[in-house]
């Protein structure tokens, strides 16, 4: 019995200092829209909630955004994509691209079905990223923090629906 209220309380400790996390990363975190499921193929791959202040979502200010996991993938992989989705959206540099994609392998983690990573833009413009409430790495070049936020917020990502849900854009009738 001792042992079942000690998980319990445990559990909910953990998820606390997740909350806690994302209020220690801006002020007033609110989710902006609803959190998307992105699904590859007929694969899950994760669901995304974008958190700002107030729930007031602006590029050129502090925003969490928030991935939990729903399969398991090589951190490598994440970094792979990420630099593709750039592409996509039109972003040729491609020695900025190889820098970014290195610095993207370093701080990835190889993640598993339910790990949370969490992706701040600061009020300097710069990323920085966080397994839960552990620090992996940041990347200062505020070009870096457009580009990959962009992945999922700007119109020209190549989920639309999904920038739709985390913004709550209401398509027009």
């Amino acid at each position: 019995m001792k042992v079942m209220a000690f998980i319990i309380l445990l559990s909910s400790h953990i998820g606390a200092a997740h909350a806690n996390t994302i209020d220690n990363l801006v002020s007033n975190p609110v989710k902006v829209g609803e959190t998307s499921r992105m699904t590859y193929l007929f694969w899950d791959v994760y669901d995304a909630t974008l958190y700002a202040p107030n729930g007031n979502y602006s590029a050129d200010s502090p925003f969490v955004l928030k991935l939990e996991y729903l399969r398991d993938l090589e951190g490598e992989d994440i970094a792979q994509r990420s630099v593709e989705e750039m592409r996509k959206q039109g972003f040729t540099d491609e020695i900025k691209l190889a820098l970014w994609l290195a610095n993207m392998k370093r701080i990835f983690p190889n993640v598993n079905n339910g790990t949370q990573l969490l992706g701040v833009r600061n009020k300097a413009g710069e990323s920085v990223f966080y397994s839960e409430s552990k620090l992996l790495g940041k990347i200062t070049d505020p070009s870096f923090t457009k580009h990959f936020f962009d992945i999922w917020l700007s119109d020209k990502t190549s989920e639309p629906e999904m920038r739709k849900e985390l913004l709550a854009i209401q398509d027009k009738s």
